[in-house]
This record gives C-alpha cells, sequence and structure tokens, in this order.
C-alpha cells in the first residue's frame, strides 16, 4: 500500500488571507506554490508524513454557496481551552453557525469564506491528533465508504457503526477520518476535498489504476493538462492523486 492523505484542499476566494486565518487558528506555517496557491503545515513538518493532514488553499474566481460535505474539527484539551480557542477565532474573523444543531457541547462555526468548522470539546480521543481532531465527511452509507477508502488508504478503522465510521493512521499519529451518516445524500460540489500522493511519487498511474479497480471514477472539473489526476469516490466525492509537477 503506497498511497497517503497528504492534504486537505480548500478552494478559495483570496487564498492569502484564509490561509493566514487558518494559519493563525493551527499554529502552522505559511508557504506558497505560487500565486494563487498556499500550503499550510506545521512549523518544521517534513511533508509528507502521517502526523498531519497539511491545509492547501487554492484561489477560484468564484467559490459557489454549497452545503459542505467535508469539514474539519478542531480538537481542545480542556474546558478553558475551548473557551479560549472560540473566542480566538471568533476575533480572528470566524462567525457563528446555525444549522439546527440545538444545544451540543461543541461550537459551530463558519470561517471568513464561510467554510463550516467545528470547535469541539476536550475528548480524550483526540488528546494526541494535533490541532486537527478529525476531517469529516458527510455520506450516506460510512460502511460502504470504509470499504472503499480503508482500501484506498490502508488507515485502521477504529469504529464503525451504520451511522459513523471512524479511521486513523496505522502508525496511529495525526488526525482521524470519519465518515458520518446524513440523510442528505445530494452530491453536490463541493469546496473542500482531499489530495492523496503515492509513495513513491512514480508510483501515482499505478495507483489510479487500483482506485479505479476499488470503484473511484475519474472526474473532469475543467482541470485541463495538470499534474494531479481527479477522481471521485463512489459517493461523488472529488479527490486528486498528485503527481510530480
Amino acid at each position: 500500500m503506497t498511497l497517503q492523505l497528504v492534504q486537505v484542499n480548500f478552494k478559495a476566494r483570496d487564498d492569502s488571507a484564509l490561509g493566514q486565518f487558518w494559519a493563525e487558528v493551527l499554529g502552522w506555517g505559511v508557504s506558497s506554490e505560487g500565486p494563487g496557491v498556499t500550503n499550510l503545515e506545521p512549523v518544521g513538518f517534513d511533508w509528507p508524513d502521517p502526523s498531519a493532514v497539511c491545509v492547501d488553499l487554492v484561489r477560484v474566481p468564484d467559490p459557489e454557496t454549497v452545503k459542505y460535505r467535508v469539514h474539519i474539527e478542531l480538537a481542545t484539551t480542556s474546558d478553558t481551552h475551548r473557551t479560549e480557542l472560540v473566542a480566538r477565532v471568533k476575533d480572528l474573523g470566524a462567525t457563528p453557525v446555525d444549522v439546527g444543531q440545538g444545544d451540543v457541547p461543541w461550537t459551530l462555526l463558519a470561517d471568513p469564506e464561510g467554510n463550516v468548522f467545528s470547535v469541539l470539546e476536550p475528548r480524550e480521543l483526540y488528546r494526541d491528533t494535533g490541532p486537527i481532531a478529525a476531517v469529516v465527511v458527510d455520506c450516506a452509507d460510512p460502511r460502504a465508504m470504509v470499504r472503499f477508502w480503508g482500501e484506498a488508504i490502508d488507515w485502521t478503522v477504529h469504529e464503525l457503526t451504520d451511522d459513523r465510521a471512524l479511521l486513523r493512521s496505522v502508525k496511529g499519529v495525526g488526525p482521524y477520518l470519519e465518515f458520518r451518516r446524513t440523510l442528505d445524500d445530494k452530491v453536490v460540489w463541493s469546496r473542500v476535498h482531499f489530495d492523496v500522493m503515492s509513495d513513491p511519487v512514480e508510483d501515482q498511474a499505478k495507483e489510479v489504476a487500483r482506485l479505479e479497480g476499488l470503484g473511484a471514477i475519474r472526474s473532469d472539473v475543467g482541470q485541463g493538462d495538470v499534474s494531479w489526476v481527479v477522481l471521485a469516490d463512489p459517493e461523488g466525492n472529488e479527490f486528486c492523486v498528485l503527481g510530480r509537477g
């Protein structure tokens, strides 16, 4: 198995400004691949490594407002830390979001471009994940998603029910990947997606073929002639298999 989940990709109206917001939230460093692309990773991080799923922000002309199927949940270590983190992200430009969640122990917010994320209450499960506790994907069938993604990136399944699947790197480090059942299974264009990469990167074509064998399909989002391959998983979530640029 040679495929790694390396980053979460955000489509952004202003990648630099949104990147600065998330860098401040996560306490990470900022770099750039060039105009319109901002990368975030822990300071001193040797990319790629399963101890962190990095964040990549790519500028697009007009990001659509959609129902997000992918979002980030932030970890906290105490009630005081949670209160302080919520206050800090609001000072940085985050705003509260009400989707009918009612009285819950976590706080739902949106970043300056409207991407929804959660600040969780302290949970023992996420004590060693780093600032990102989990990357959450809404889906119709968590078990089916595990059948695909469990084979795709060979992560360990920590929980599996009809309503929730929880996976983590086999090395026991970094954030969790959660597939959460939702009644709204309509496929929508999302501003957030996964990027995966083969190791070695020269195995990209072989890994793409393997993913297609697992049920992924090619997706044309107008990417043109690029070094990565855009695929969609069995529920239509797009993701990219990176190559050497």
